[in-house]
């Protein structure tokens, strides 16, 4: 049986002491602050991240260089016979693309998943490829799995503040003017491909109401016959009590599933900024 390695990037809340508890390799995402480069989990943590965020710096994302990619994958493939990369949702950045173009010159031994997940979303994806490798399957039938599986997630996102998305260009500055007078909490939603808007609701009752209704619509209509192999997850850009008060309404409207954790990737953050929370339903392979 050939010893496959599984690589993901940072965008699946994977941290890199995680990653080697977990047996696996994490790409770092690249950020320029300020036009100076930092990568995630290396050289900028979460709290460096919202702090210059805090401060207006001029933060982009970027998508791990083609070097780097090569680099870490030749590493593996030293000891390895094939291996499984996941990146972040290909409508969400170019590089799952680039990883795609670049594995054509390794005859097989890299498969590039182009399973359309972020956060913990991703992070399930990552878990259950470990499982189909433990099971014996190769990284050319893995690969078929995941993609096979891709939009057998949901994603439901709720932010604090209209400044990142009117920044962003995803709302007009008019929009976002009148949205925070009347305290108009948009709720998006991932479905795959990328990031839309779902709601516009008033509070942060409101939108927290409307995404576990959205959760539980989801499935009964998406999921329906398919409840025992779903997982819930929460993700956030807010304090870690907010996160644990999120987290137990969670628990509180569904009390039978288990509820995966993570922050939200800062690529994400970049576009909804701090103070946002997320809730998420994915089917296990």
């Amino acid at each position: 049986m050939s010893k496959i390695a599984i690589v993901t990037d940072s965008n699946s809340g994977i941290t890199q002491a995680k990653g080697k508890e977990m047996g696996i390799y994490v790409l770092p995402m690249p950020f320029y602050i300020n036009g100076e480069l930092f990568l995630e989990d290396i050289t900028l943590t979460q709290e460096e991240f919202y702090k210059r965020l805090a401060q207006d710096a001029d933060i982009s994302t970027s998508q791990p260089s083609p070097g780097d990619v090569l680099d870490l994958w030749n590493k593996i493939l030293e000891e390895h016979d094939e291996l499984i990369h996941i990146p972040m949702s290909s409508g969400l950045s170019s590089s799952c693309e680039t990883a795609i173009s670049l594995s054509e010159d390794y005859n097989g031994r890299v498969q590039v998943v182009n399973n359309q997940r972020i956060s913990v979303t991703q992070e399930q994806s990552v878990l259950d490829a470990m499982k189909l490798r433990d099971a014996g399957k190769s990284a050319v039938e893995i690969k078929k799995i995941l993609e096979e599986e891709k939009f057998e997630s949901t994603i439901y996102i709720t932010v604090d503040t209209l400044k990142y998305l009117k920044k962003g260009g995803r709302i007009t500055p008019a929009a976002a003017a009148l949205g925070t007078v009347l305290n108009l909490k948009p709720v998006l939603q991932i479905q795959g491909e990328k990031l839309d808007a779902y709601a516009k609701v008033r509070g942060w009752k409101a939108a927290k109401r409307t995404m576990l209704q959205a959760i539980e619509k989801d499935m009964k209509e998406r999921f329906a016959g398919k409840e025992s192999q779903l997982i819930l997850g929460m993700a956030y850009t807010c304090s870690k009590e907010e996160a644990a008060e999120w987290k137990e309404e969670i628990r509180s409207r569904f009390p039978r599933f288990e509820i995966m954790e993570s922050p939200l990737s800062l690529s994400v953050a970049c576009h909804i900024g701090a103070g946002s929370l997320a809730v998420t339903c994915t089917k296990k392979v």
